[in-house]
């Protein structure tokens, strides 16, 4: 969730107004505006207390990504040498190209 839609959620839910937040939090109601349209980007301490001021805390969390990629592959390809690496990467790039030109063919009928 973005920080914009974080506080508009959370306003909405608090039953506020954005002329009430810019209120308790010492900001403007136009601020407040910008940021819900994502026009500007609040620090985090900013964000933060927005979040006070709204009666919530500001949390984050740090998770690791998810591995979609099988293992066994990318080892096989660590073990390949540059130029290998290169080669095949250049392939697929062809291959794309060639799958690419199907489509607009198949899209414009000729």
């Amino acid at each position: 969730m973005s920080p914009a839609e974080l506080v508009r959620t959370t306003r909405q839910a608090q039953g506020l107004s954005q002329a009430r937040l810019a209120l308790r939090a010492g900001t403007k109601q136009s601020a407040i505006s910008r940021l819900e349209r994502g026009k500007i980007s609040p620090t985090l301490e900013s964000l933060q207390g927005l979040m006070n001021a709204m009666g919530q805390q500001l949390q984050l969390e740090v998770t690791p990504f998810r591995r979609d990629y099988d293992q066994r592959h990318r080892l096989t390809n660590a073990r390949r040498s540059p130029a290998e690496r290169l080669r095949l990467g250049m392939s697929w790039n062809r291959l794309a190209g060639r799958l690419a030109q199907a489509g607009r063919i198949a899209r414009h009928g000729g």
